[in-house]
């Protein structure tokens, strides 16, 4: 192989594993392996929206780049890409067969949309459940709702590159859906029936793939990472509270959802991760783990706030540690995202209500609604909850998982320290 095709071979894997969810460092280190295996020094310099990648061999040098927006997450296509460069550097599988192998995970369809219809409307339901659903007619209408929502993102799909278009327009459905169930009284004052199907849109791995780059110095990646982020839950917001208004119906900002027994919540948080884990083309073989670790997180969560008497935020920070603690070595052992398996385990945890009830306190507020003490205090607590509740997370889920990494790298140096050579992987400021 020239060097052009090295450095063609190094990008197209780099780029697999960066636009479908795998974290900023993994990418890099595969990256590097990869360079290393080959024989040739390479930086690779990721950005949002392009991956560059500059060769040096004896041959001379060469610098090339391709278009890389990091928006999607496919775990099935990351552990297929990490799995093939375990294979090649064993020597198990030629270098011919790994670059086929490469195109051909780049194509890897995403689950088909029947499956994510059913998943969507699951995990919309079992999060409607975690957050007290009283009645079963509103569990059949967030199935619906959701369903509609998952068919809606799946047609724009294959019509827009918009990444926002999607998210908004299931949101809007919510929204509507939600509305006429305020109308004819289908819907209890949590206004589940909106808020659940919008709650299953929220992207989460984003946020953490953007807090693990900002915590590792690079600035600029992660604050683009976590700007898109923002970006869908405003998009989010948009819709939900457009389909709402469409109806003269607004979020209330106070009430609390109500508390569900422990087998039930934790059921329900099963359904939910195993729902996301669907969204995320997760491989079956990868399912249990997630699962069960999710399971066993929100029962940790349910006593620290009902045993312990700790606030929904010191809740979901003993969760996400525990979360980070098991599945970080196992993401590894499996070659999966991160982010992505860590996020499905703890998604009934984030504070999707608090940010849409502040949302529309805040469109209360500059409709002219009278500023009452309860509408000013409610908008400014959900808020500060949410804000909360996802500082937490992220750091009960980021700051493991960097100690984890630590260690290894020093047990990996104390064996065998790495050789000064073949490839510099460089980080984006």
């Amino acid at each position: 192989m020239t060097l052009r095709d090295h450095g063609e071979l190094i990008m197209a894997f780099a780029r697999a594993l960066y636009v479908n969810g795998q974290s900023t460092k993994q990418t890099l280190a595969a990256a590097r392996a990869l360079a290393g295996t080959l024989g040739v020094s390479a930086t690779v310099l990721p950005r949002w929206g392009e991956l560059k990648v500059e060769l040096r061999d004896t041959g001379g040098d060469l610098s090339s780049q391709v278009e890389a927006d990091p928006a999607g997450v496919n775990m099935q296509r990351v552990a297929a890409g990490m799995t093939s460069l375990e294979e090649l550097r064993s020597g198990r599988i030629a270098l011919r067969d790994f670059a086929s192998r490469v195109r051909q995970i780049a194509a890897l369809p995403p689950a088909p949309t029947w499956l994510f219809t059913v998943a969507t409307s699951a995990g919309a339901a079992a999060l409607a459940v975690i957050f007290g659903v009283a009645h079963l007619p509103a569990v059949g209408l967030i199935v619906f709702s959701a369903a509609v929502g998952a068919l809606t993102r799946r047609a724009l799909a294959s019509r827009s590159d918009n990444l926002f278009i999607q998210p908004l327009c299931a949101a809007l459905v919510a929204g509507v859906v939600g509305g006429l169930a305020v109308r004819y009284d289908l819907s209890s004052s949590l206004r589940l029936v909106a808020v659940c199907p919008c709650m299953v849109l929220v992207p989460g791995p984003h946020l953490l793939n953007g807090a693990l780059d900002l915590v590792e110095g690079r600035i600029h990646l992660g604050a683009a990472r976590m700007l898109y982020a923002l970006l869908i839950i405003l998009s989010i917001a948009v819709g939900l509270l457009l389909g709402l208004g469409l109806l003269g119906v607004s979020l209330p900002v106070d009430p609390m959802g109500h508390t569900v027994p422990l087998w039930m919540d934790v059921l329900a948080a099963g359904i939910a991760v195993f729902a996301y884990s669907v969204f995320f083309s997760m491989p079956l073989r990868m399912l249990p783990w997630p699962v069960a670790v999710g399971m066993v997180a929100h029962a940790a969560r349910w006593a620290a706030i009902s045993l312990f008497g700790m606030g929904v935020a010191a809740g979901a920070l003993v969760a996400c540690v525990f979360v980070s603690l098991i599945l970080t070595p196992v993401s590894r052992r499996w070659h999966m995202p991160f982010a992505a398996i860590s996020f499905a385990a703890v998604v009934s945890m984030m504070p999707g209500v608090y940010l849409f009830r502040m949302a529309s306190g805040f469109l209360q507020l500059a409709g002219g609604s009278p500023a009452t003490v309860d509408l000013l205090g409610g908008t400014v607590a959900d808020a500060i909850t949410a804000f909360m509740i996802i500082l937490a997370m992220g750091v009960g889920l980021v700051v493991p998982e960097m100690l984890i990494d630590r260690i290894e790298q020093r047990h990996r140096n104390s064996r065998s320290p790495e050789p000064t050579g073949h490839a510099d992987l460089s980080q984006e400021f």
